[in-house]
């Protein structure tokens, strides 16, 4: 099973995404995703600029999407992930995994998002809807935890 990874500055659509690894199949007993939204940071936010290096980051997710299907027997398996400028309420990114019982679906869409929240090499800036721009985003001790559990 080849991965589908994709890094784009266009939208995407969930559903479409979910139903392109759903078709004509009947051996997939179930489908997890998630989507990650910009939010507005309680209006304080106008925009989130994402910054990649283009190549690396997808031979990276490919590398991590390729541990997920070692880790777990997946039927399918989709990273999209957004850069460029994202407004509050616009999609950022989106992890599909197929697989033939729901544990494994679950833990393998887990097990994605936070390696794409903690070491995936995206850099994140906040645009402040006062006109300021902020600082670089920080990762979270709370993100990192939650990966580190992958390592045991």
């Amino acid at each position: 099973m080849t991965p589908t990874i994709r890094i784009q500055s266009a939208p995407f659509d969930p559903a479409h995404e979910a139903a392109l690894i759903e078709e004509g199949r009947r051996d997939i007993g179930a489908i997890v995703s998630f989507t990650g939204l910009c939010r507005d940071e309680d209006g304080a936010l106008s925009a989130l600029e994402l910054e990649h290096y283009p190549g690396m980051a997808e031979a990276e997710i490919a590398r991590v999407a390729e541990e997920a299907l070692a880790r777990w027997p997946l039927c399918g398996l989709t990273v999209i992930h957004r850069h460029g400028r994202i407004l509050p309420g616009e999609k950022i990114v989106l992890v599909v995994t197929a697989a033939r019982h729901r544990g494994e679906a679950f833990a393998a869409a887990e097990f994605l998002m936070d390696y794409l929240k903690t070491r995936a090499p995206f850099w994140k800036k906040e645009h402040r809807a006062d006109g300021d721009v902020g600082d670089w985003v920080e990762a979270k001790a709370k993100d990192d935890a939650a990966a580190e559990r992958w390592s045991k």
